[in-house]
């Protein structure tokens, strides 16, 4: 007989991986996912069918009516931008990179969508996802011909990768709380090796070449590493300048560089500096696309997985954000990983 997991969203079976657990084991994992709900009795539990079609689903979030309303897709850029698959308590969830093309795919076959308004909500992520997601907006942009305007408005932040995506775009707005900026390279790295030598511990590395263990958090980094990584980012910096001169009309390369130190800034001052070309909220935005289109009435709709509920243009924070000091920051687990890795990220404290 299967096992069901029951949850205030609703009852899910439970995952194949669990079904070779022991009996007594297999009960203290359901136990566990009603200790939660215990504390709030009385409870009532729904049974909510989920499709088995899992291709996105169009919701609508704004309908003025009329005849024939201009369609407005409202697309999400939220949390850690990876080019991998986010972890869950249960599996894998939705890999940002994919779920994000999916989304202009949907859109650019929709004839009637007349323009696309992305929310940014992100601190970045990793440089290959933030380049293959600004690549996918000129994409769609070339496959609709250039008729549909994409305009990217910030949110509480968007920051290094995510304004690195928002540069493919024909007009940024940001809220005025947003934090911007954060136009630079990170590769971050961990050395364990005092720790090891005063434990007494000695590794060593059997290498076709003396490159091969280069950033080993088990031991120092040489100057020949360092001199190498350095290059790298660089490399990796200059592709970002180079995307900010090219998508931002007032801003040159050495302009670009003269204020991409890695700094964030707030909205404010990224209009005084041309980051931004306004400043506004999510419902001006959309009010410019409607004028820009022309348009006497719209019908905003966003795109969502079966069962995904989303009662206004702003339902859904993103996963896994934290709130420090008033700013919305992804504390992203795969930044205590060991590998080192190239971000477009804007993370205070890694």
């Amino acid at each position: 007989m299967p096992a069901w997991i029951v949850s205030k969203e609703g009852v899910y079976p439970v995952p194949d991986r669990f079904h070779s657990l022991p009996n007594h084991s297999l009960f203290a994992l359901l136990f566990a996912s009603f200790v939660p709900l215990a504390g709030c009795m009385p409870t009532a539990y729904k049974i909510t069918p989920i499709s088995a079609d899992q291709r996105l689903q169009e919701t609508t979030l704004i309908d003025e009516g009329g005849l024939s309303p201009a369609k407005i897709a409202l697309i999400d850029v939220d949390g850690l931008l990876l080019n991998g698959h986010k972890k869950t308590f249960f599996g894998e969830g939705e890999q940002p990179v994919s779920l994000f093309t999916e989304k202009l795919d949907k859109a650019a076959k929709d004839s009637r969508v007349e323009a696309v308004v992305l929310r940014v909500n992100s601190p970045g992520g990793s440089v290959t996802a933030s380049d293959i997601m600004y690549n996918e907006i000129l994409y769609f942009k070339q496959r609709t011909h250039h008729c549909r305007p994409v305009v990217a408005v910030f949110m509480d932040v968007a920051a290094s990768g995510a304004y690195y995506l928002s540069c493919a775009c024909d007009e940024i707005v940001a809220n005025r709380t947003t934090v911007t900026g954060s136009i630079g390279v990170i590769m971050q790295m961990v050395n364990f090796y005092g720790s090891l030598d005063k434990l007494g511990i000695e590794t060593d590395a059997i290498k076709s070449g003396e490159m091969k263990d280069a950033g080993s958090p088990l031991r120092r980094m040489t100057p020949e590493e360092r001199e190498l990584f350095q290059k790298l980012v660089n490399q990796f910096y200059d592709r970002f300048v180079e995307v900010v001169a090219k998508g931002r009309p007032n801003l040159d390369e050495q302009k670009v560089r003269a204020i991409a130190d890695g700094r964030v800034y707030s909205a404010s001052e990224a209009l005084e500096l041309g980051f931004i070309d306004r400043i506004g909220s999510l419902r001006d935005a959309l009010q410019d696309v409607k004028d820009r289109l022309g348009a006497t009435h719209v019908k905003v709709v966003t795109y969502e997985r079966p069962s995904g509920y989303k009662p206004n243009i702003y339902a859904d924070a993103p996963p896994g954000v934290t709130q420090f000091n008033m700013l919305n920051v992804t504390l992203p687990p795969d930044l205590a990983a060991l590998e080192p890795q190239f971000l477009y990220l804007w993370s205070p404290g890694h």
